[in-house]
């Protein structure tokens, strides 16, 4: 597997390690109720590592023995300072620049380890489980108000607003760092909307940020 580095849209490298990806569950209540899971009351942490990122852009390729493999598109931001008990100033201090995200989960496996009260990274932070867009600088966006899109075959599949987040970007980043330290190069996803489901050979992917990025990829092969 081909090692993955951050680059922003116009193909220069970010030059920052990826250490970790942190990961948000069920910050939109229509996606959690999709999948009949309880909306939280707090955020629901969990990290993906380094090895599962890919570039977005890459086909995507799954053995058999991985079942089924649903996408769920997500806004992801790029985190440019060390936070550790950041304050909200802070945190909207330290993100370097925003892109989008695939967060692909082994649903039948989730919910197996899930029905056992097992952790889910099995189901989530396999080799490839988080291919990554490239980045637009930050200072592009209004951060309370950032839209994206996934459309499969040419038909929208999801449709994101930040405005519709449970726990908006900057205090989400700013109680993440008060559980453990974001470095320089670290990935937060910040959860996905309504509309996930179970990738099939052949499909194209065609995911949208506003009107400053737009990247596609195709499925060549799951199971």
């Amino acid at each position: 597997m081909d090692s993955y580095q951050h680059h922003w849209k116009d193909g220069t490298p970010v030059h920052l390690p990826l250490g970790k990806i942190v990961c948000v569950g069920r910050n939109y209540a229509e996606h959690a109720k999709e999948l009949n899971n309880p909306v939280p009351s707090e955020p629901l942490l969990f990290i993906k590592p380094a090895t599962s990122a890919t570039h977005v852009t890459r086909p995507l390729e799954f053995p058999a023995s991985h079942g089924e493999v649903h996408f769920e598109t997500e806004l992801a931001v790029l985190i440019g300072k060390p936070l550790t008990n950041a304050s909200a100033s802070e945190a909207q201090a330290a993100i370097l620049g925003y892109g989008l995200a695939l967060d692909l989960t082994l649903r039948d496996l989730q919910n197996q380890l899930k029905e056992k009260g097992h952790p889910w990274e099995r189901a989530k932070a396999f080799d490839g489980a988080c291919p990554l867009s490239p980045f637009v600088a930050a200072d592009l966006f209004r951060n309370d108000h950032i839209t994206f899109s996934l459309n499969i075959d040419e038909q929208r599949q999801q449709s994101g607003d930040s405005r519709d987040m449970l726990f908006p970007i900057i205090p989400l980043i700013a109680h993440i760092s008060r559980h453990f330290t974001l470095l320089p190069g670290d990935v937060v996803l910040t959860g996905t909307p309504k509309g996930v489901g179970p990738l099939r050979s052949g499909q194209t992917l065609a995911l949208q940020l506003e009107d400053q990025l737009s990247v596609s990829t195709k499925v060549v092969n799951v199971g």
